[in-house]
Formats: C-alpha cells, structure tokens, sequence
C-alpha cells in the first residue's frame, strides 16, 4: 500500500471487514466521491462567481439597485426549492447516471447565458432556471452517498464533498480577480461576462465524465469498474433495502413519507440548521467589504471572504473525523451553535473594529457544520428503514425547506441596503441557536430510538434466519 494510499485510509477510515471489502470502498471513493466533489466545485464556483461578479461591475452594467440583488438571489432560491422533490422523485426511475450529469450541462448552459443577460429581468429569468436545475445536485449526491456507504463512513465523505463545494467559493474569488484583470474588455465583454462564460465552459466535461462512470445505486448498478462480487458485497454492506423501496406511486409514496417521522422533524431542523449559516449564505462579509470599497482595493474585496471558506472546510473536516470516530453528532450540534452565537454577539456591536468584524465573520465560517451533521444524521437513520424513495424525498425536502426559507429570510433580515450593519440578523441569529439546541435533543432522541428498532428488527432476522438454517440442517440429517 503506497504512502498515499494509507493517507487516505487514515482520514477516511476503515470500516470494511475484509480485504475485499475495503477495495470495493476504494473504487467508491475514486469513481463517486471523485465526480460528486468535481461537479459540486463547479456548482459553487457559480453561484460565488456571480456574488463576485456583482461587486466587480455586473451590478453597475444592469443598473441594479437596492434589494434588487436579494430578490435575485431569491429567485435562484425559489427555482432550487420547487425543483428538490422533483429531482428525488425522478432518480427513483431515471438512472442518477444520466439525470445528475444532465442537469450539469443544464446548469452549465445557463451559467453561459447569464453573460447574455441585459436587464434585471432576464437575469431573473436565468437564475431561477439556474437554480430549478441546481437542485439536483446535492441532496443527490448525499442520497448517492447513503446508497453506498456505511454509517461511520458517511460524515467525513459529507464533509468532503460539502468542502468542495467551499473550495469553488474560494477559487471564484481568485478566478475573478484574475479574469477581471486579465480579459476585462477583451473581445468586447466585461470581465464579469467573461466569467460567466469561462465557468460554463469549464463544467461541461464534468457531465461528461459523469455520464460515462458514475454507477447509480447498488441495485441496478451497471459500472464496468464493478464486477459481479463486489455489486453483491456492495448490497450486502448495508441495511436492506424494502421491495417497494423505489416505488414511486404517487399514493404509496405519499403514505410512506408522511408516516415517517423523520420527514417532518429534519425538514424543520434543516431549516434551522439553514438559518445557522445565513452570515455565509447571504455573503454578508463580500457587501461589507463592498460598503467600505474606500478602504479596500477590488482585489481584496474578491479575495478576503476566502477565508470564511478556508475556514469552513477545515471545521467541516475536523467535525466530521470526531463524528465518524464517535458515532455521536450532538456535539458537534452543540460547538457550532456556540460558534455562531459568538460571531452573532459580536456583529451586533455598532462599532466594531474592522479586526473584530474580520474574525467574527471568518468564525461564522464554522457554521458550514452543520451539513455532515443535519444531512448525515437524516442518511443514517433513514438508510435504516430500508425505503430509498423516502430517503430521497426526505433529504430533498431537507433542502427544500431550508432553501425556501431564503425565499424572505435574506430580504427580511440581511438586505443589502442595512450593509454595513446587520442588526436584525444577528439578533435572529441569536433567536436561531436556541432553536437549534432544542432540535437537537429531539433528533439526538429519534436517532436512539430508530436504532434501537433497527438492532432489534436485525436481531429477529438472525434468528429467523438461524432457525431456518438449524430446520434445515435437521430435514439433512433424517
């Protein structure tokens, strides 16, 4: 095993039983996490590249003004909440394979067409689009991640992909600076088209690979790089799955979700844990910097907020190795609640120093944990249930309430017009680590309670099962 090789084993783990075992985990990690990490990147890097595309000129070229730039991040947010339920329904029958990379040209495309955009209404227009096919991409992925892998193999793979998505925000940064510098006016385009342009570009080989390797769920995988023996060690691994697990039927889909608990308790907890992020979610630092341009050149006004990325990606890591060590989220629930109600406490301040407002924004940076701890807390007690259509429509509900709660959460509380002092939402965020703690005694409880269900539903099946085998071996014996 090379140097590398046992690197990675240490970070990520090694929960595998045996030597065949741990290869197949290997071949996951190459093919899916490899594709999941590379098309979420470019995701991010869009949807940073046009908050930094706004602050370097695109704003002044549109003549927007106002709570415009809100209401637009708006609409991205309305078409990314009416797609999430959408998109889980349809990759119960469409091969992930193929509808996952398709939503990625989809994505890529209109990405490109944003540099064709002249009025705030057509921008609109892209954006909602835009974020109707966005949807697609991270609770598919986190659904993917589930269908694969073993409970302590879920957090850090989270992180991971949930980091690489942070790094797109910090590269956007980089690349517009670059590009704002480099090609601005060339050809006859601003460098904030350019970008666009670039970005779209950029991501269309990533649908390519993924329609070529990625191998959908372990049921119905057909991936060249899986023989036969590893597909059913992949399907051995983990909790069975119920016969009617991906039937779609709309009134059998509606009686099994609704008859789920976990449905409505981490809808409303993502939706908490969303609000736990607003600081980064609405850019905030990216518009203040934008308030104080007297102060800062445009480079630094691009580059700085990589910090809060930098930052996030290495809390994010760092809770999910103690998460995969222990077992236990609650608290890592608990740190990052405190973290944000720091930063909360000192945003409120009026007069804060510009080094106070640097670290209070870089510590909000932390709230990014609460990704491997909602959606993987949400993956491993519904994997247990064995009903991946449920599964899925849980997390894309997941996303869906805590997205719509961006629909006015940002306008209300976070306008860009109250920059460079955000009152109203820090007291909010306040209001929201307390809810967050409450959530987490209710989660932590249905975490103990489905499994001690689902030892107890294994139990009986090993004794079903040795009963079996013992009548059997006693038919044999006469």
């Amino acid at each position: 095993m090379s140097l590398v090789q046992r690197a990675l084993l240490a970070f990520l783990g090694d929960e595998s039983k045996s030597k065949e075992e741990r290869r197949l985990v290997q071949k996951l990690d190459l093919f899916i996490l490899t594709y999941c990490c590379t098309s979420y990147f470019f995701n991010y890097l869009d949807r940073a590249a046009f908050a930094n595309a706004y602050v370097a000129g695109f704003r002044e070229e549109l003549g927007i003004s106002g709570t415009d730039y809100n209401v637009i991040l708006a609409m991205f947010t309305a078409g990314s909440v009416i797609g999430q339920i959408p998109h889980g329904i349809v990759i119960q029958k469409v091969a992930p394979r193929i509808w996952l990379p398709l939503m990625v040209l989809v994505w890529a495309a209109l990405t490109m067409s944003t540099a064709a955009c002249k009025t705030y209404l057509q921008l609109c227009i892209v954006r909602f689009f835009q974020g109707l096919a966005e949807a697609s991409s991270y609770c598919g992925t986190i659904y993917i991640i589930g269908s694969w892998y073993r409970p302590l193999e879920i957090a850090k793979r989270t992180a991971i992909f949930t980091a690489s998505g942070q790094a797109g925000s910090m590269f956007a940064g980089a690349m517009m600076t670059a590009i704002h510098e480099g090609m601005n006016e060339y050809a006859g385009l601003s460098g904030s088209q350019w970008m666009f342009l670039v970005n779209g570009i950029i991501t269309c080989p990533i649908a390519i690979v993924g329609f070529l390797y990625f191998p959908d769920v372990p049921e119905i995988t057909n991936a060249r790089w899986l023989n036969k023996v590893e597909r059913k060690l992949a399907l051995s691994r983990l909790p069975p799955k119920k016969k009617d697990g991906h039937n779609i039927n709309p009134w059998s889909l509606a009686r099994r979700t609704f008859k789920s608990p976990a449905f409505y308790l981490f809808s409303f907890f993502s939706v908490v844990c969303g609000a736990l992020e607003a600081f980064c979610v609405q850019n905030l630092f990216l518009l203040w910097l934008k308030h104080h341009d007297d102060r800062f050149t445009q480079a630094q006004i691009n580059t700085y907020p990589i910090g809060i990325q930098a930052v996030g990606i290495v809390s994010n890591v760092l809770a999910a190795v103690y998460i995969d060590a222990t077992g236990r989220r609650a608290p890592m629930s608990i740190v990052v609640s405190m973290l944000q109600l720091v930063s909360a406490v000192l945003l409120l301040i009026p007069d804060l120093s510009f080094g106070g407002t640097f670290f209070a924004f870089y510590l909000a940076g932390t709230s990014y944990i609460v990704n491997p701890v909602s959606f993987g807390w949400a993956n491993i007690i519904c994997q247990r249930g064995g009903d991946d259509a449920v599964r899925a429509i849980t997390l894309y509900a997941m996303n869906a309430t805590s997205t719509c709660l961006y629909t006015f959460w940002g306008i209300v509380l976070y306008p860009e017009t109250d920059a460079p002092y955000w009152r109203n939402g820090s007291i909010a965020m306040i209001v929201v680590v307390i809810f967050m703690l409450g959530m987490v005694c209710v989660v932590h409880w249905l975490d103990r309670y489905t499994l001690a269900k689902d030892s107890e539903l294994t139990a009986r099946r090993m004794a079903t099962s040795l009963g079996a085998s013992t009548c059997e071996e006693m038919e044999n014996g006469r």
